[in-house]
């Protein structure tokens, strides 16, 4: 769990110091930082699509786990759960600054999406080596600087989820490495790269787009990477 703590921590110092520093910011200032987040949001989200080998499997996850993700309302269920952290929120003047929800949404996304988050909670639950959740760390403080200056203190309750999410996800680290093989790996990190372009759209103010909702492709891939490694055309 060492990296998952540390993680968290670097996720509050950012998402503290962006709030902290978010009204003495020009507004053009931070609206150019958020631009450049967006944009290598965007370089990040689609480095991690081309490590796919199978562009249909991608295709497919994404398109089951949107169904899914809006017969399960998830987008709206993360919506809400950041609202009811807003109404606790706003008993505390400094932390009411800044659209809470979106920060709460956007960062809890970014932040736990992604192969850092995943094979690096494992690794760190398997051998202790949390190398690959440090180098994540040193990225989430500063994006979380950058969210927070824009969007307030709800960056920093996604604290939260990067602690509940790495953390289930190091402390099953011995099913899952039993169950993951290399390939499905590779299908759920591309699929969860378009899923990052999709909270880059957003970011950039290109598109408005229901990102939570995709995030049930997260769980199809690796289970359609499976059955392609068994049963696919040429295996």
């Amino acid at each position: 769990m060492t990296g998952t703590l540390i993680n968290t921590i670097t996720v509050i110092a950012g998402g503290t110091l962006g709030t902290l520093l978010g009204e003495r910011l020009p507004t053009r200032i931070r609206h150019i930082v958020m631009q450049g987040v967006g944009l290598v949001t965007l370089a990040v989200g689609m480095s991690m699509a081309l490590t796919t080998n199978n562009f249909i499997l991608v295709l497919v996850s994404i398109c089951l786990g949107g169904i899914l993700g809006e017969w399960w309302q998830v987008e709206e269920r993360l919506d809400r759960a950041g609202q009811w952290l807003e109404a606790k929120a706003a008993r505390i003047p400094f932390l009411a600054r800044g659209d809470f929800t979106r920060g709460f949404v956007t960062a809890s996304l970014v932040f736990c999406v992604g192969p850092m988050t995943i094979l690096g909670s494992i690794q760190d639950g398997l051998t202790g080596d949390y190398t690959l959740l440090a180098i994540k760390s040193v990225l989430d403080l500063f994006a979380g600087l950058a969210f927070a200056a824009s969007m307030g203190m709800g960056v920093t309750f996604a604290a939260l989820t990067v602690l509940l999410y790495q953390g289930a996800l190091t402390l099953g680290a011995t099913p899952f490495q039993a169950l993951l093989s290399q390939a499905m790996i590779t299908e759920m990190s591309a699929t969860g790269g378009v899923i990052i372009l999709g909270i880059g759209f957003l970011l950039l103010e290109i598109k408005r787009i229901k990102v939570g909702n995709f995030l049930p492709a997260l769980f199809i891939a690796p289970l359609l990477a499976a059955l392609w490694e068994r049963w696919g055309p040429g295996v």
